[in-house]
Parts: structure tokens; sequence; C-alpha cells
């Protein structure tokens, strides 16, 4: 019997979407193998929370999980970090040290953006991949590792096997099962859920939930910075909103903006008309008709209420804008 959409995911999988719920299923499948596993997928998409879930869902899961972010050190310092070197391979090495092919021997290693190893790095990978070997840094014995390892990267790895940067044989080794993970703009029914989620996460004195009209505007932004983005913005909220639920003035102005310049259809005639008037309209048909609330959104004035009149140029425009708040309500 195949799994429902309003199951839970495995461990550490959040969302609702069909391809979460496939993507949970194939987790699941590849963490009771051995198989090493290329995870593909944009900055901020969440690539090392879906390594740590097929580490915890493997024959490896009570051994260690260890993580490395290839792009973040030099050539010889990620030699270093991963093959470990002996006292005396070059200045400053006073000691031997371990690394984390040594360290993570039995459990899962995570290479999160491998495709920006250099081609001397990747030649040694390979023999660890294809041998379960290695030579520490200026060492000459051998060591022995049974590792399995889980990599990642927001490049296309088969465009940089094409154009020779990064090596076919290496490719192979790592991609023996390859999991794609969609950017956020292309499962936006997760958006609420993963905003409540981080939400709850929060400690100390935090609002309770999030407004209607603001997890609107959520899930119309594109999230250039994906999940991570995501929450830094609902951290971010949860700081500023000044009552008990987060509405939409406390959201960022970039999301406020895309959300008020997007040029809706939803009622006749909107492309055809002055970006100044779609973003009256949208913002009315957001909040009912009520043209405080969308004055304070649209940053006409901060201290626009019921009881302080808007000025008569902007009331002459909203007055214009009701007639498709109508017509969409």
């Amino acid at each position: 019997m195949g799994q429902r959409a309003d199951e839970p995911l495995c461990p550490g999988i959040v969302g609702s979407s069909a391809v979460m719920v496939k993507l949970s299923r194939m987790i699941l499948k590849v963490g009771a193998s051995h198989a090493n596993v290329l995870i593909e997928g944009e900055s901020g998409t969440g690539k090392e929370l879906v390594a740590r879930a097929i580490h915890r869902a493997s024959p490896r899961s009570g051994a260690v999980f260890l993580g490395e972010n290839c792009a973040a050190l030099s050539e010889s310092l990620i030699e270093s970090e991963l093959f470990g070197h002996v006292r005396g391979a070059f200045t400053g090495a006073e000691r031997d040290r371990r690394g984390l092919f040594a360290l993570a021997d039995g459990g899962t290693l995570f290479l999160d953006e491998v495709g920006d190893m250099s081609p001397r790095i990747q030649a040694k990978l390979l023999r660890v991949l294809q041998e379960g070997e290695f030579r520490p840094v200026g060492g000459r014995s051998i060591i022995r590792t049974d590792l399995r390892i889980i990599s990642a990267t927001n490049r296309d790895l088969h465009q940089m096997v094409e154009a020779s940067s990064f090596r076919g044989d290496l490719f192979y080794r790592l991609n023996v099962v390859g999991l794609n993970l969609p950017p956020l703009r292309e499962r936006p029914d997760d958006v609420p859920i993963l905003a409540e989620h981080f939400l709850s996460k929060l400690r100390g004195d935090v609002p309770a939930g999030i407004s209607r009209e603001a997890l609107e505007m959520l899930c119309r932004y594109p999230w250039p910075g994906n999940v991570r983005e995501l929450q830094n913005v609902i951290e971010r909220a949860a700081v500023l909103a000044t009552g008990t639920i987060i509405g939409v003035d406390a959201l960022p102005d970039g999301v406020i903006d895309f959300a008020l310049a997007e040029r809706a259809t939803a009622y006749p005639g909107a492309a055809q008309k002055p970006q100044e008037m779609v973003m009256i309209e949208q913002a009315l048909i957001r909040f009912r008709g009520d043209k405080s609330k969308a004055a304070r959104l649209i940053g006409w004035t901060p201290d626009v209420t019921l009881k302080t009149p808007c000025p008569r140029e902007w009331t002459v425009r909203f007055q214009q804008g009701l007639g498709a708040w109508k017509s969409a309500a």
C-alpha cells in the first residue's frame, strides 16, 4: 500500500507536497542500503537535512555522521581535513592529526559542495571510493576505512563532466543513487507548513502563529534562497511582530514588494492598468477593502488608523480600486 500525502514523512523532513512525499519514500529506501548518494539542488534547499535523514534511516545510524563543506576550505586545508596528516608534513603540523575519512569509519561522511573540489583532491577521493583506503598527508602507511559517502552540490555535475572539469569516474562512484531537491518556489504548498515549523522551533516569548494575509504573501514569494531564506524570514518576523500573531507588517520589504508588484489576474484588465493602481487594488483585495491596512502595507504612512482619515488624493485612488476589491470578494 502506498504512502498517503497526509501521512507523516520520515523524521527530519517537513512538507506535505507530492514531491516531498516521494522524496521521503526515496530516503527510507536509500537509507536501508549502503550505496553512496549524490544530492543535487539549489543552495538552501536542505541538502544536509536530507543527508542526515538518510543516515538516520541506515544501518549505520548508530555510528557517527560527519560533514564538511568542500567549498569553504582551500585545497591544502581540505586535503588535511579529509585525509589527516602526520607530524612534520608541512609547516605548523606539530603532531599527527586524524582526518574525516578515519574519524567517520563505520559511519557516514557528508561532503557538501563536492563540485568545488580541485582535480587533485578528486583523484584522491576516487581512490578512497574504489579501494576503501587512503594515506594521510606526509604519511607512508595506508589506512583502511569503511564509510558511506553522501555528497551534495548546487552545480550541474553532468555538465561539468562533459566540460572535463569534474572526473566522470568519480561522478559515477558518488552518484550510485541520485536525489534532486526541488526549489521551494516549485512547492509553494509546503511554505505554510515550513513557516509554522520554523516558528515552533524558536525559543523564548515568540508569536503564537502567522496571519492568513502574511502566509498568502509568503506563498507568493519565489524564495531565491529557498528553505534557508524562509527560516531567516520567520526568525526576523518573530522578533519584529508587534502582537501575538505575525502580521504582514513584520515581513521583509522584499516579500511585501513582490506580492504588491505582482500583476494579478484575479480581476479584469489588470495588465492594462498602471502599476500603482494594480498595487492599490491588490492591497485592498488582501485586506478586504480595509483602506487603513492597505495604506500601511503600501507604505504611504506608518500611522494611518481608522480614526485618522487618509489624505484626499489617497481616498480618490482607493475609491477607484474598490471596484476591483468587490469583484474579487
